[in-house]
């Protein structure tokens, strides 16, 4: 079945592994994903990710995320994923109206004609793009 939103099943499979206990979760792989998964890394949301370029023939890969977890509480780093622009209503932001998550404790993936990125690097770059997510 082809997916019509890969960003939203990204993160729902992100979400789904967490509420489940699970520690790694399989990604379907593409530019953009790969991408975000790097973001998540760098920002510390995830414990490790790998590329695996060799699961399937014809097909780019699948992305293996290794999920963070509070030692004390045993619950998810990541407490909320959020789609914003979605494929019927996207939603797009000039540099200087960008959005601030929980005022700078979360972060907005804004992908601009300089490539994906933060809400942060995208206010240091003064480009806009399209608001993809919000993680906090």
């Amino acid at each position: 079945m082809a997916v019509t939103d890969p960003i939203a099943d990204y993160l729902t499979r992100i979400r789904n592994a967490q509420l489940a206990g699970h520690r790694i979760v399989e990604i379907p792989a593409s530019k953009l994903k790969k991408r975000m998964t790097e973001i998540l890394y760098d920002q510390g949301y995830i414990l490790k990710y790998m590329f695996d370029d060799e699961a399937g023939k014809g097909k780019q890969g699948v992305i293996k995320i290794a999920i963070k977890y509070d030692p004390s509480t045993r619950k998810p780093i990541i407490r909320e994923m959020g789609r914003i622009s979605k494929p019927g209503l996207r939603k797009y932001a000039k540099a200087d109206e960008l959005p601030r998550v929980i005022n700078g404790l979360g972060v907005a993936i804004i992908s601009t004609s300089r490539g994906v990125m933060t809400d942060k690097q995208a206010r240091e770059a003064n480009v806009g793009g399209e608001v993809l997510c919000y993680i906090y």
